[in-house]
């Protein structure tokens, strides 16, 4: 059984956040003669929901609503038949290589790298499922799948859908067939490899998600837009501004919703031309003019009869969904609809990216992402740890994990990750440290001090800054870990780290011995001072 979050939540500020679906008059019996969508809005600690058709306006008594952060979770009302649980199947992509997140993936796969100091990515998209009720749910992967395999087990493993539904959460890796020799060669290609298996599910969607995001939906209404606007594919779109649009895929819509021009990644004149006026999502026009595109989350419902026609039939060959089989679903007149979110939604696909969206979760007043929501909590792997020990320690606007113990130190705007050691004197500072499988013995740790080695976790008097410490690092007595001149790229895994945009990454059972200061030099060259003696490693 999967364990939850924390229960609790904040009271928030004056903000809003609101998805908007379109409901063409052609689809529904009921639909009046005018484009329908439900606003909503905060005002001081409550929500007012109000249905807009023509002039005419209804305000419902107001709710009280936890912050931002929480996203749609608590501002939508569905009403599916059949239910989700009996006829949605989840997909939930686990990625490439993950080259952009080394060297965090070198020893697991992207959906199984720890965030927030309890949880794994992956706990994202499953648990949004689970809070959605949708129960049977597929990972596919096929690199450094050991760990994600082993987190599913512990934390999915028991039936969740009940006697009748029959919930799961499995991991399908990659394969070789006599009729498909080769490995995943893109997420469309991912999905085609097991579409036998999918096939023979009774359900009416795909619902296929990606195993590197981090935000909160509600699953159960974007299937109800899919259903009510007869699509045979729904995209989940964001308003997005100039500086990333270029990383994702983009779209123009019409009056109803409906895409009628995507294109992946463009650049040059072909970005510019799909500019877009966002005021038709419910933007202001300060955050229109902010924000004048609309990009892909890369979710989307899919309806089955559609993906066996386009995977198997029109686009045999496609192997992303990105680039090829929603542009192609486009080209040849299928309903390709757009459902649009505008909470909390952060690609994690970069160390910086990955970096911002940890430390995120210890913003004051309101986190970026909250893990506080007890109507749609995050599940995790139960581990029976015991609570944080804290001896003496000044720990301020951080979040601390389960089974740590933190000894008269300073911890400053971080992460503190479960299992962590922290010693006497450590200063942390805007950094993400993400503990320890395992514990050591007093019999372990007489052992490496017999030998000149280091325990696992933060030694005395050491000093770290805006980094991340990867799982069972030894940090030694005495060790600096700042990266005083700014550099922006090094590559040095021999001796235990890599910088990327500036923020240094120990990777996972690295050791960095006591009295070891690293000086980073704009050039790239690193200066490694141990002990006195002087060591210089060339770029």
């Amino acid at each position: 059984m999967a364990s939850m979050a924390a229960l609790g939540a904040f009271r928030s500020p004056a903000t809003s956040s609101s998805n908007v679906s379109f409901v063409p008059r052609s689809r529904l019996s009921t639909a009046p003669r005018t484009l329908s969508f439900s606003a909503s809005s905060l005002s001081g600690d409550h929500f007012f929901s109000r249905t807009i058709t023509g002039s005419r306006q209804k305000e419902r008594t107001p709710l009280i609503v936890s912050p931002k952060a929480v996203s749609d979770s608590k501002n939508s009302q569905t009403c599916l038949e059949p239910d989700v649980s009996r006829s949605v199947l989840g997909i939930i992509l686990g990625g490439g290589a993950g080259t952009r997140l080394y060297p965090l993936t070198k020893k697991r796969a992207k959906p199984a790298v720890p965030l927030g100091g309890n949880y794994r990515l992956i706990d994202i998209p499953v648990s949004n499922c689970l809070n959605s009720n949708v129960s049977k749910i597929y990972v596919l992967t096929q690199f450094n799948s050991a760990s994600l395999n082993r987190h599913i087990s512990r934390a999915y493993a028991s039936n969740m859908g009940g006697y009748k539904n029959e919930g799961f959460v499995e991991v399908l890796a990659a394969q070789q067939s006599p009729e498909n020799p080769n490995w995943f060669q893109g997420t469309a290609d991912a999905v085609r490899q097991y579409l036998w298996l999918f096939e023979e599910h009774n359900v009416l969607e795909f619902l296929v998600l990606a195993g590197d995001h981090l935000y909160r939906m509600n699953y159960e209404s974007f299937i109800q837009a899919h259903r009510e606007t007869a699509a045979d594919i729904t995209v989940a779109a964001l308003p997005m501004d100039e500086k990333r649009a270029a990383s994702f895929g983009l779209m123009k819509i019409d009056d109803e919703g409906r895409i009628i021009e995507f294109a992946e990644k463009p650049k040059g004149d072909q970005l510019k031309a799909l500019q877009v006026d966002t005021t038709i999502l419910g933007l202001d026009d300060e955050r229109a003019k902010e924000m004048p595109y609309i990009a892909s989350m890369g979710i989307y419902v899919v309806s089955k009869k559609a993906m066996l026609d386009l995977l198997s039939k029109k686009f045999p060959g496609a192997n992303d969904f990105g680039s090829e089989v929603i542009p192609g679903a486009t080209s040849i007149g299928m309903r390709v609809q757009a459902y649009l979110y505008d909470g909390y939604w952060e690609d994690i696909g970069t160390i910086e990216a990955f970096y911002n969206a940890n430390l995120g979760i210890t913003k004051k007043p309101v986190p970026d992402f909250s893990f506080y929501d007890r109507s749609s909590p995050i599940y995790t792997q139960p581990r029976y740890l015991p609570p944080s020990k804290m001896l003496n320690a000044d720990v301020t606007d951080s979040v601390v994990g389960e089974g740590c113990v933190i000894k008269n130190c300073r911890i400053h705007h971080s992460v503190v990750g479960l299992r962590s050691c922290i010693s006497e004197g450590a200063i942390i500072e805007d950094t993400l440290l993400m503990g320890a499988d395992y514990y050591e013995t007093e019999a372990d740790r007489k052992f490496l001090a017999a030998k000149g080695s280091v325990p696992i976790g933060i030694g005395k008097n050491s000093h770290i800054k805006r980094a991340i410490i990867d799982k069972n690092a030894r940090i030694g007595d005495d060790v600096k870990i700042i990266n005083n001149d700014n550099v922006q790229e090094a590559a040095k895994e021999t001796d235990g780290y890599f910088i990327k945009s500036g923020i240094v990454t120990i990777v996972k059972d690295a050791l960095i011995p006591s009295g070891t200061f690293n000086d980073f030099a704009p050039d790239g060259t690193s200066y490694l001072r141990n002990n006195a003696v002087k060591v210089i490693f060339s770029p």
